[in-house]
Formats: C-alpha cells, structure tokens, sequence
C-alpha cells in the first residue's frame, strides 16, 4: 500500500507552535514512529506553506498513490482551489486535523474541501494521521 501524507501551512513549526493546541511534538518523529509500526505501508510525506505547491502535489500522486492524508491547516477553511484538486483526482483523500476545529473559532468549522473527501478525522491530536493511515489499511 502506498500513501501520501501532505501538510499546509505552519505544520512545519509543529512542537513549536501554539503548543496548547497543536502539542509538544514536532511531525517527523511522528512520522517515523507511523514508518516503524506500519513497515508494509510505503509512507511518504510533504508539506508545503503554498497553495500552490500543495495542489501540484496532490495533482501528481493523484492518480498512482492508493490514498493521500490531507492536513490542509487554514487553506481547509478558504481555498477552493484545493477542494478542486481533490475532486479532479482518483486517488481517495482523507481530510485531517490535530485540534478539533469545531470546537474552535467558527470561521474554522466550514471546510471547502470535506465534500470531496473519503471522510474526516479531527481533533484526536496528531493520532488524527494514524486513524487516517489505519481506515487505509483496514
């Protein structure tokens, strides 16, 4: 199985960043602990703070990966132009968040991109992505 984890903007600071809602751990000690207790899944992973980089990333893994996890960050609540990548794609997409965004401002509650999504995991702190990698799986 061969999945794409891609993060948005400012998940490059996570572990330093508003740590009361985001943690104390950054994303790729993460990453390597998923990498170690899922050896038969091939994981790999991008983030990007552009819109753009994002959506040309999602535009080529789309159609040959068997699922990508799509932390998007605010770009979640503005940007139809990744909500369209993600409907033009084959490959299933699984929206995620560290925090549960309904449980914060309510300009964070909409998503443009859920509806074109295989489901959406929030707010389970970063085991959001492993939950995410095990509906893959399982």
């Amino acid at each position: 199985m061969k999945l794409y984890i891609i993060n948005g903007p400012n998940l490059n600071l996570l572990g330093t960043r508003e740590k009361t809602i985001y943690g104390e751990s950054g994303f790729e000690p993460f990453l390597n602990g998923l990498k170690d207790l899922y050896p038969s899944v091939q994981l790999e992973y991008f983030q990007s703070n552009s819109e753009g980089a994002l959506i040309d990333k999602i535009h080529a893994i789309g159609f040959e990966y068997d699922g990508i996890i799509l932390n998007a960050g605010a770009y979640t609540h503005t940007s139809l132009a990744i909500a369209d990548a993600i409907a033009a794609v084959t490959t299933p997409v699984i929206e995620v968040h560290i925090s549960n965004v309904h449980a914060r401002e309510p300009y964070r509650h909409h998503s443009y991109m859920a509806k074109n999504c295989k489901g959406v995991i929030s707010g389970f702190g970063l085991n959001s992505y492993r939950l995410a990698l095990e509906s893959f799986i399982y």
